[in-house]
């Protein structure tokens, strides 16, 4: 998906391109979580569910502008409870010198719209309400779902990809997904970050 975008009072900008993202996304895509939401971001209760696995399929997305990666979001494979699949979003970020541009809300309604053509029923996430209930979510029906460790009920989200997908769900939020290629003993992502 190619959108182009202007920002006010700016030189024009490259297009914004939403595609899968790379293995050469990978340094820019830290980069910019660390920029984002600091040193301290994989101590969250969501990376808990994030560690050791992939992203879903076809769920793993940048926005770049020319050669630039200006913003990311994941979604990862969770089960809500025994037997009721789903997915957790996060992280979503953009760079800071664009985050009035939209991208945000690009990456999201691509992101959601793949994740209903690949059958997905429902994605939860734990984020900033007023921010993620213009994309549908909400606190409704997860007050009986709980993650790996603390996390703020009010911030806890979810969205139903098909109707009555989160009724009745119920029990701990755990991961699924493929789990990731490990070299050395380490999980490549980890390898990386060490490694810089």
């Amino acid at each position: 998906m190619t959108v182009h975008v202007s920002l006010q009072g700016l030189a024009p900008t490259p297009a914004i391109v939403v595609s899968d993202e790379q293995a050469s996304h990978v340094a820019p895509r830290e980069a910019l979580l660390d920029a984002a939401f600091g040193a301290d971001r994989c101590e969250k209760t969501s990376e808990r569910l994030r560690e050791g696995r992939m992203p879903a399929d076809r769920l793993a997305l940048v926005a770049t502008s020319g050669t630039r990666l200006v913003g990311t979001v994941r979604l990862w494979n969770v089960t809500l409870g025994p037997d009721r699949p789903a997915l957790l979003l996060g992280p979503l970020a953009v760079d800071g010198t664009v985050r009035a541009a939209g991208i945000g809300g690009l990456l999201m309604r691509e992101a959601i719209a793949r994740a209903r053509e690949e059958g997905h029923r429902a994605v939860i996430l734990v984020g900033d309400e007023p921010y993620y209930r213009r994309f549908g979510f909400a606190a409704a029906k997860m007050e009986r779902l709980w993650m790996p460790g603390p996390v703020e009920r009010s911030r806890f989200l979810g969205l139903e990809l098909v109707p009555g997908a989160l009724d009745g769900a119920r029990g701990l939020v755990s991961p699924t997904g493929r789990e990731a290629p490990r070299w050395q003993g380490l999980e490549l992502g980890q390898a990386w970050r060490i490694a810089a």
